[in-house]
């Protein structure tokens, strides 16, 4: 038996004890604030209609097979501890008006064949052929990622050389291309190849500069489908904390993780704040962004190079609405020009270009059909934008700057107005939540939301010293509910049984 620490109650954090619990470990989670979850964070309100719940970071949940090996593997069932609801559609898409043709609507869904067919009736038989000629490449590479990648550690480059001797993979995969060039090779239709470049942003990242193996994100989604929780999805940070209890782990909230101690080469424990006295560990997993572990917890600076590079963080309304919108679970709302809203979202520091908020971005809201969320006769609207991170280089946006914030609110309220869906005359109430704090929040670097590393390879979850793992969005397989499960099981895996 091993005596192991973990820093953060994120799901990375909190699945990763439950696994090493289960494996006959001794485990401590520590948590810096007063609630575990980490980014799937809850708030409510109070109106004399009654109570509002929201969540506050992801509103979808996929693949909902890694959570159901998560709960197996630690000896519980998950439709004991969590109602999966399958979303249909999936995701409405809302498109502008394109030359002579009006505003459109696609709805997703996980039949292949229908979902083919609507794309057939919305832009033609002609798209519905280069969706399913992409559709049959983006399942080869989901296929070869979920083989040999995304549950098992890539610990540089070279590991994924392992795959060049499957010709159909590299060839699948094409290294060097981008989302973007994917998209204009495959799809003939603008509105197509928008949707395309929307996975992109699910890593945090630009689709000019992500990898075309991104591709392999809508692919799944589709596929496997998307869920909600009933409750809210913030309901599984409460069945992963139940779990740990029930195995045994020991989770103090309230408690700062301030340095991992690796004197003579190898962890020994942690140092908490307030305390001189060290936390002695044989193994410490730090759930924590990779670039506050490098900088802050075990400061490598061998080891920050790309991280806090072009990620995307979230400006996020919370709205309390009268009567019913007839709006879809999960709606995206595109721009006119896609391409301003990610030169505005990036900047461009390298030509001095800074960045800032997109005055035409593409409009995300959430509305879940829930009666436990929201009172009878209204709805609890989850909004968000993409955004430049917090901070005051030119390539983010001081979001403390006074008057921004609302200016922006009053912003994206009038966007969402001109395309078609007006709630300004029937709020109750309005949160805003800027990428600033999502920082306070969560201590993520400027508050990105998949991590700061964004991209295909991100942080080993092994550390550069024995007995450190990294676990969560920053690092190996990548950002999302799904992405972070996989994190822990590959640190469960390398950590082994006790």
């Amino acid at each position: 038996m091993s005596r192991i620490v973990v820093v953060g109650a994120g799901v990375g954090g909190l699945a990763t004890a439950a696994r090493l619990a289960a494996g006959g470990h001794e485990v401590t989670v520590f948590e810096r604030s007063d609630t575990v979850g980490g980014k799937l964070g809850r708030y409510s309100r109070d109106t004399p209609a009654g109570t509002f719940h929201f969540d506050t970071g992801p509103s979808l949940l996929t693949l909902p097979q890694v959570f159901v090996d998560l709960f197996l593997a630690t000896g519980a069932k998950l439709d004991e501890y969590l109602d999966l609801v399958p979303l249909d559609p999936i995701v409405r898409h809302h498109f502008p008006p394109l030359g002579e043709a009006s505003a459109t609507v696609l709805d997703s869904c996980t039949d292949p064949g229908t979902f083919a067919s609507r794309i057939g009736d919305v832009f033609g038989p002609q798209a519905e052929a280069d969706w399913q000629r992409l559709w049959r490449r983006s399942g080869r590479i989901w296929h070869a990622a979920w083989r040999d990648i995304l549950r098992d550690s890539v610990d540089s480059p070279l590991d994924l050389a392992r795959l060049a001797w499957r010709l159909g993979d590299l060839a699948a995969i094409r290294p060097g291309q981008s989302l973007r060039g994917m998209g204009r090779s495959y799809l003939r239709d603008p509105r197509l190849r928008m949707l395309l470049d929307r996975y992109a942003t699910y890593t945090g990242t630009d689709p000019r500069r992500a990898p075309a193996a991104l591709a392999a994100v809508p692919y799944a989604e589709l596929t496997f489908g998307g869920w909600y929780l009933r409750g809210g999805l913030g309901s599984l940070a409460d069945a992963l904390l139940s779990r740990c209890l029930d195995l045994g782990v020991v989770v103090q909230t309230g408690s700062t993780v301030t340095a991992i101690d690796a004197a003579g080469g190898r962890v020994h424990g942690v140092r908490l704040a307030g305390t001189n006295t060290p936390v002695r560990a044989d193994v410490v997993v730090a759930n924590v962004d990779a670039l506050t572990v490098y900088r802050d917890l075990l400061p490598r600076p061998d080891r920050l190079a790309g991280l806090a590079d072009r990620s995307l963080s979230g400006f996020v309304l919370l709205l309390g609405v009268q009567g019913s919108s007839g709006l879809a679970h999960h709606n995206v709302f595109f721009p006119t020009d896609y391409d301003a809203e990610f030169d505005a979202v990036f900047g461009d520091a390298g030509h001095g270009v800074p960045a800032r908020p997109a005055p035409d971005p593409t409009v995300f809201v959430t509305v879940a059909d829930d009666p436990a969320v929201r009172p009878d006769g209204h709805e609890a609207w989850f909004v968000l934008v993409n955004a430049a991170r917090q901070g005051r280089s030119l390539s983010a946006v001081n979001w403390r700057r006074p008057g921004l914030a609302d200016a922006y609110a009053d912003r994206i309220l009038d966007v969402l107005a001109a395309r078609g869906t007006d709630v300004r005359d029937r709020l109750l109430f309005r949160e805003v939540r800027t990428p600033a704090d999502l920082a306070t929040a969560t201590s993520t670097p400027g508050g990105a939301i998949y991590g700061t590393a964004g991209g295909l390879l991100r942080p080993p979850n092994r550390g550069p010293v024995p007995g450190l793992f990294l676990v969560g969005g920053s690092t190996h397989p990548g950002g999302g509910l799904p992405m972070v499960t996989l994190s822990a099981q590959i640190v469960a895996n390398q950590i082994g049984p006790a």
